[in-house]
């Protein structure tokens, strides 16, 4: 049963640096107080679906997806209140839409940062924002894949040292096969729990005209490496194509903030879905889709 996870490590930081004047702790304090009383309620609600005998697997998952999705929509709607009223403020609008940002779509995310005083988006975390909200609508569906190369493990040599060999994604993407590409990490959770599901419509439908690519980025992050990503694929039967030791550059030029994130290619390299339009059973479908099935 796959259990989904509600990202708030953030939120528990919005505090942090603040030292103006008291309005502003006060706006914050609240936003966080409101921050934690969604998240406890969501808590609650979701352990008494675990508990619940009389519900399948399958009637848990959907009932977390609605209870996180309920959430979720709480969240940003307390965030974007309190930007409407200080989208001046500098001290807290980045504080809140850094809390917010990873769970908007980029449309409504455009929206809610178009009215930002200059100044708000010269900071540190808006610009950083901004700069990954271009490069996604550079990489939105209807366009073009692009590419990037990394030292993908291919072994190791007698002393156990690493075989490096140069691997780009136009190795893959492009060359006359629908592509699904899948960006993980080993030490992510809910990735793990996405390859049951990836592993399914491979096996279903890989070919002549389709296959998948799994793509380990920021494994570093949690002082991991490529050896993780090769032992975790093995634990969960990976035996699609694989590319390791990603580092972050795919991410960032994908703009990619969260994982797992997988792209549908078309056998000419232009991008038909993203994102949240393939996770679960959505995944399978689209393929179907892609491939007139």
């Amino acid at each position: 049963m796959k259990r989904i996870i509600l990202m708030t490590a953030a939120a528990l930081v919005v505090l942090a640096g603040c030292k103006n004047q008291k309005s502003n702790e006060e706006i914050l304090a609240d936003f966080q107080a409101g921050i934690e009383a969604v998240m406890n309620e969501y808590r609650e609600a979701a352990e008494k679906v675990d508990a619940d005998e009389a519900l399948t697997d399958e009637q848990k998952d959907a009932k977390f997806e609605a209870l996180e999705e309920t959430a979720i929509g709480k969240l940003v709607a307390s965030g974007r209140k309190v930007l409407a009223k200080n989208p001046a403020n500098v001290e807290v609008a980045p504080k809140v839409i850094a809390n917010i940002y990873s769970y908007m779509k980029d449309d409504e995310l455009d929206a809610v940062l178009a009215p930002l005083s200059d100044e708000v988006k010269a900071t540190e975390v808006v610009s950083y924002i901004l700069g990954n909200l271009e490069t996604k609508k550079a990489t939105a569906v209807g366009k073009k894949f692009v590419d990037f190369t990394v030292d993908h493990v291919a072994g190791v040599d007698k002393s156990g040292a690493p075989v490096y060999e140069k691997k780009s994604l136009s190795d893959f993407v492009g060359k006359g096969k629908v592509m699904l590409v899948d960006f993980w990490s080993p030490w992510c959770p809910p990735c793990k729990a996405e390859l049951p599901n990836i592993k399914a419509v491979w096996e279903k439908y890989h070919g002549d005209d389709f296959d998948v690519l799994s793509v380990a980025v920021w494994e570093e992050s949690r002082k991991m490496d490529w050896r993780n990503t090769i032992d975790t694929a093995a634990v969960y039967g990976v035996s699609w194509l694989q590319l390791n030791n990603g580092h972050k550059e795919p991410a960032d030029l994908y703009g990619i903030d969260g994982i797992p994130h997988m792209i549908l290619f078309d056998k000419d390299g232009t991008i038909l879905k993203r994102g949240d339009d393939l996770r679960g059973e959505k995944t399978g479908k689209a393929v179907a889709e892609a491939l007139g099935r």
